[in-house]
């Protein structure tokens, strides 16, 4: 398990983190989403050990991380930057690899270049950026990490090799038990893949839940009634969003499904259907409640944060 504790990281007047505070248990993907700049990245590198916090605490299975190697060789950490040297081969960037890691598996490197189809003996300048990326996974999967932390690592991979990327990781996860933690804007790509989600703004972390919770509390409803009826109807539910089309609405409703259901029911309804939400409608959802929306005016879309444009 990884574990922060009242984790802080600051670059000078620039808020990087504070205050976060997060548990990620062994043999799951860790989904981590948020806004621009909320701090992802940052969180990334305090939890593999690259950053020092400037407070709080980080351990992997009971051990602090800082400045003690060995916990820290259980982890690899691809960033969204990595850098290739464009003069090296891969080959070359694997043999450096192993000489800083003594965990370094070069059967499964082989085993995976062939997978990806990657000419090891090509100059990485001769890459494309999907190429890199795909070099770059290589690398950390052949390490056989514990942990595996992919800062939008999918960000430059075509839909086949996503598939691939997705596959290799369950693999891991199920023979090794391998913790992937995985940073990206692409909430379709959290929901398909991750069992737990965390939730940064503003450098905090203000969400951590299981998806299935994280869907669970939250549902949509579509009603019609054979009498008017508007938002007022339904102060006995939690509403979060009332939309109404003609004599059909749909609702968002925070809570108990059932309970929600029970109470329609009583309301006579000739339409009554309860639908999950995807896991793009909760992020906005959760960001609305921060102050953080889309404001559609004049039929122009602009970021609003409490109440700022």
């Amino acid at each position: 398990m990884i574990e922060g504790r009242k984790l802080e990281k600051n670059f000078g007047e620039k808020k990087g983190i504070f205050d976060v505070s997060i548990r990620i248990p062994e043999g799951i993907v860790y989904g981590l989403v948020g806004s621009n700049g909320a701090g992802k990245s940052t969180l990334l590198r305090v939890l593999s050990g690259v950053y020092q916090q400037d407070s709080g605490t980080v351990t992997v299975d009971g051990e602090k991380l800082w400045e003690n190697p060995s916990v820290k060789g259980r982890i690899a950490l691809l960033a969204d930057d990595f850098y290739f040297p464009a003069s090296m081969t891969m080959k070359g960037m694997a043999d450096l690899t192993e000489a800083l890691c003594p965990d370094f598996d070069r059967k499964r490197y082989r085993s995976l270049t062939d997978l990806f189809g990657l000419n090891e003996k090509a100059l990485s300048g001769s890459f494309s950026k999907g190429m890199k990326r795909q070099a770059a996974i290589v690398l950390a999967l052949s390490r056989r990490p514990k942990y595996l932390l992919l800062d939008e690592t999918f960000d430059g991979l075509d839909p086949v090799m996503r598939r691939l990327v997705r596959g290799l990781i369950a693999e891991e996860i199920l023979d090794r038990q391998m913790t992937a933690v995985i940073s990206s804007h692409s909430l379709r790509e959290l929901e398909d893949t991750s069992d737990m989600l965390a939730l940064l703004h503003r450098g905090s972390l203000v969400l951590e839940s299981s998806i299935e919770a994280l869907k669970e509390r939250m549902f949509k409803m579509q009603v019609a009634f054979d009498t008017p009826f508007d938002a007022s109807s339904f102060q006995a539910l939690q509403l979060l969003r009332f939309q109404k089309r003609g004599s059909v609405a749909q609702l968002i409703v925070e809570g108990n499904a059932a309970e929600a259901e029970q109470i329609l029911r009583q309301m006579n309804p000739l339409l009554l259907d309860i639908l999950p939400l995807t896991l793009e409608e909760v992020f906005d959802l959760e960001m609305e409640k921060l102050g953080y929306a889309f404001q559609m005016e004049d039929g122009s879309a602009g970021v609003s944060e409490g109440g700022q444009e």
